[in-house]
């Protein structure tokens, strides 16, 4: 039997262990956590770590096998229950997979990355309102403590200083570094009655491609209360090189005005969104004159982009809206191929070859383009006044998954 190394060695093992995960080197990390649970087998570091690798090296079977014995010896260690859930996730076992990520926070309940992914399972459950506080909880985790890391692009900067001097206005005082609206639902409708009677929906059956615009969307009430959450929270945290700004559900952006414009897109154009579930949603700020998105398509299968941006910001008219290309990706692409921000010119290509046509829908505000979302689109040129409330503000929610929509042009 071999002998008990001595802790120093062991240390100096899991060390070098440590080194070699850091650097991408997992298979010799691996081997070096073997070697050490040899002598301990249930260390909840050692474990963790090792099923990290497993699965950083594509061996999930064996990294579940690592989490779930190690949630079994340890079950007062939150990272076992989250990682394993990461993993039933990614199985699609929703169920199983929440019930993890459930006891990772009852251990330790300000887990940002069990919140945040515990929010995102409840969402593809299909039941998306309930994911609001686990989103919300995650946002005051991870921006809402002093020091919290915030990326450095200077178009972020410059959004961040112009937010800053917007609440200082509003709020009359020194303007918070996080703050999130209520976003509470308006006492009537958030999204207008279908005015055509019927005829945007008729427009969406015969079309090809199809495409619906629909223009006043909201209320008056509804697009105010949208704006002020939008301007007023410090939830676009994901910045872009092109130059905009991205607040996802895991930013802050989860609310229950969400909640009413989506059940009331449902039951206003039934014939579109159907029973198709939402996804996912998010917001888009961009800035005066950089780019805007690149051409890609989404993986849902109805795509409800609306823009709430006063038309006088908009210098250009004709401009500032989507370009919608007449030809969805294949259905043999992968996301990475239609999804990519390094993949345009493949895309256009590709386009081209298929003697694709585009449709370009200007900016107007409280309009809303409903497209097949895997119709490859971009955004077009932006041309915008200075000033914070001028940014361009993009709203999407996507519904349903593009394999089951079977609409093919």
């Amino acid at each position: 039997m071999a002998a008990l190394p001595q802790t120093a060695e062991l240390e100096a093992k899991l060390q070098t262990a440590v080194g070699h995960h850091r650097a991408g080197r997992l298979s010799e990390a691996q081997q070096l956590y073997c070697d050490i649970l040899q002598f301990l087998p249930d260390h909840p570091v050692v474990n963790n770590s090792l099923g990290i690798a497993l699965k950083g090296q594509g061996k999930s079977s064996e990294a579940e096998a690592v989490f779930r014995r190690l949630a079994s010896v340890a079950p007062d260690y939150a990272p076992a229950h989250s990682n394993l859930g990461n993993i039933l996730f990614e199985q699609g076992k929703l169920a199983e997979a929440e019930a993890s990520y459930r006891k990772a926070l009852a251990v330790n309940p300000d887990m940002a990355d069990a919140l945040k992914n515990l929010g995102l399972v409840i969402v593809d459950s299909g039941r998306f309102a309930e994911s609001f506080p686990w989103f919300r909880r995650h946002a005051e985790l991870a921006y809402g403590r002093p020091g919290a890391a915030s990326q450095a692009l200077p178009h972020k900067a410059k959004h961040d200083q112009e937010q800053r001097d917007y609440l200082k206005q509003v709020a009359g005082a020194a303007a918070p570094m996080f703050r999130l609206e209520e976003g509470a639902r308006v006492a009537g409708r958030a999204v207008n009655p279908d005015a055509s009677e019927g005829e945007i929906a008729q427009r969406w059956r015969t079309s090809s491609p199809q495409i619906a615009v629909i223009d006043n969307l909201l209320t008056d009430e509804g697009l105010q209360q949208l704006r002020n959450y939008c301007w007023r929270s410090t939830m676009w945290h994901r910045a872009y090189p092109n130059g905009y700004l991205g607040a996802m559900p895991e930013h802050g952006f989860a609310c229950p005005l969400v909640e009413q414009i989506a059940e009331e897109l449902r039951s206003t154009y039934p014939a579109i969104v159907g029973n198709h579930p939402l996804l996912q949603w998010w917001g888009f700020k961009y800035d005066s004159s950089l780019k805007g998105i690149n051409i890609h398509a989404d993986f849902a299968a109805v795509n409800v982009n609306f823009w709430i941006t006063a038309d006088e910001a908009n210098l250009d008219p004709d401009s500032g809206g989507l370009v919608i290309w007449d030809k969805p990706a294949p259905l043999d692409w992968s996301f990475a191929q239609y999804n990519n921000p390094n993949a345009g010119q493949n895309i256009r290509d590709f386009l081209a070859r298929s003697g694709a046509r585009s449709v370009t829908v200007p900016h107007r505000a409280n309009r809303a383009v409903i497209f097949d979302s895997d119709l490859f689109h971009e955004t077009d040129r932006i041309a915008f006044k200075e000033g914070y409330l001028n940014r361009r503000i993009n709203i999407t929610m996507l519904y349903g998954l593009r394999e089951a929509a079977a609409k093919r042009t």
